[in-house]
């Protein structure tokens, strides 16, 4: 990944006693990586995310080869979905409940187990498909304990003005991990056989839990002030925590339930993220359609669209990075912006324009996501925010299953055009409602003017007495 901050290492893992905050108006998307446990988390993000890469490649074919079916495939991927959608707040409720470093530690290394005993499995012929989907259970279980644990512990590492650039520099990670564990799954699996994908990230995911137990934490207690000893119940509790219970001891699942839907910017972001998941984004679908048919363009053409795409998301991450306090406003901002080029796109006249218009589309979808996780990670009061992760865990996962049908039954109706265009029109629709709402609710209510007071002198019997 060329990233200048990642060319030199420390010579060991011991940390300095204390990382220096970045200048109050610094925006280097590189900010963050000035702190020695951020720059070591974003090499094992990335190792982590190249065995990732290396393993999913591989899998579907796996699939493929062991059932001969592609149903079965997309049975395995549901399978490791389904514990983000039904369990999600629970593994949230855990990670705010457990001790952050060894939950991420402990985490990883159950993950790295699963993908281990999968690699004996395909090497002994072991693997059926009732055994693959237990796995894939398995993994999706972990996995609602260690994504709000990982993305908790990575923001963890720097001061709260940093946390933007911590995402960015992430999101790097994740795309060049993505980019080099493709590459080297096609190598791997030549030279080693299939098995030896699954031990690649088997180990990426025992390297991230022998580095976290070295991190050091700027713990965000010592960023944000805490419910005053002696306060009220209405004073000490946050928004959305039970009635007597302080942000300290109310930790239930309830209250990571109440105290979401009572955030009216989160229930923003998630009422966003709904509508631009169901009606635009997923350009991997609809862009594919519109490519191979209307353009008439062939599989080529599209991996070129593709290429496009990823560069965006790229630029985007850089760009997001920059951020420092983002708000919901920019969030809806951008996918407003994303949906007007979603209608232009639907609307493209050729194949290097629908090539050119990409680029911008993938950028804001980017940086529109850096700005959402930002808040999801730092608008909630620290022991709270597992919970809110795993809600929006839940969240996504909903309309990351419900969309790719909805889109699909738009396309059979209005075709890949009318969908785009339709798409967007809704999802543009959408944003503008709620931007007139919030303005109507915030809008200071109009008093009526007092009425003028007459002075005693002038009033008439005083005028007439004094004729």
């Amino acid at each position: 990944m060329p990233v200048p901050s990642l060319r030199t290492f420390p010579s060991s893992f011991r940390p300095s006693s204390r990382p220096s905050a970045s200048a109050p108006g610094d925006r280097s998307p590189w900010r963050s990586l000035r702190h020695r446990g951020m720059r070591w988390w974003a090499v094992a993000h990335f190792v982590s995310n190249t065995g990732t890469w290396m393993q999913l490649t591989v899998q579907n074919l796996l699939v493929l080869h062991i059932t001969g079916s592609p149903a079965a495939a997309g049975l395995s991927i549901s399978a490791q979905a389904a514990p983000g959608l039904l369990v999600g707040l629970l593994g949230g409720a855990a990670v705010d409940r457990l001790p952050r470093k060894a939950t991420a530690a402990l985490s990883q290394v159950a993950l790295g187990l699963v993908a281990l005993t999968t690699a004996l499995l395909v090497a002994t012929d072991g693997l059926n498909l009732p055994v693959l989907i237990a796995l894939a259970v398995v993994t999706g279980l972990v996995a609602t304990i260690d994504g709000p644990a990982c993305a908790l512990l990575g923001n963890d590492l720097v001061p709260p003005g940093d946390v933007p650039s911590a995402i960015g520099v992430g999101s790097l990670a994740h795309s060049g991990g993505r980019l080099t564990g493709a590459a080297l799954a096609g190598v791997t699996v030549a030279t080693l056989g299939t098995a030896a994908a699954y031990v690649a990230n088997g180990l990426s995911f025992f390297f991230v839990a022998a580095v976290i137990p070295f991190l050091k934490l700027v713990r965000p207690q010592e960023h944000e002030p805490r419910p005053k000893a002696g306060a009220a119940p209405d004073q000490a509790a946050p928004d959305g925590a039970a009635p007597g219970l302080s942000e300290e001891t109310d930790t239930s699942v309830r209250a990571g339930l109440v105290f979401f839907a009572r955030r009216p910017r989160l229930v923003a972001l998630a009422g966003l993220n709904a509508v631009s998941a169901l009606f635009g984004r997923n350009y991997s679908l609809t862009l594919a359609v519109l490519v191979t048919g209307p353009l008439a363009g062939s599989t080529g053409s599209f991996g070129a669209v593709s290429t496009t795409l990823a560069v965006g998301g790229i630029v985007g991450a850089v760009l997001g990075a920059r951020l420092r306090a983002p708000r919901v406003r920019l969030v809806a901002l951008l996918t407003a912006g994303g949906a007007v080029l979603q209608i232009v796109a639907g609307a493209s006249p050729s194949l290097a324009f629908l090539i050119v218009l990409a680029l911008p589309m993938a950028v804001a979808e980017s940086v529109a996501d850096n700005a959402q996780n930002t808040l999801l990670q730092t608008d909630p009061p620290p022991r709270m925010r597992g919970r809110v992760l795993g809600a929006w865990n839940s969240i996504r996962t909903l309309w990351g299953l419900a969309a790719p049908p909805t889109l699909g039954l738009l396309m059979e109706l209005l075709g890949a055009r009318g969908a785009l265009v339709t798409g967007g029109m809704v999802v543009a629709a959408a944003v503008t409602c709620g931007w007139l709402l919030h303005g109507r609710r915030s809008a200071p209510a109009v008093r009526p003017l007092p009425e003028p007071v007459v002075p005693v002198a002038l009033t008439r019997p005083a005028v007439e007495s004094a004729a």
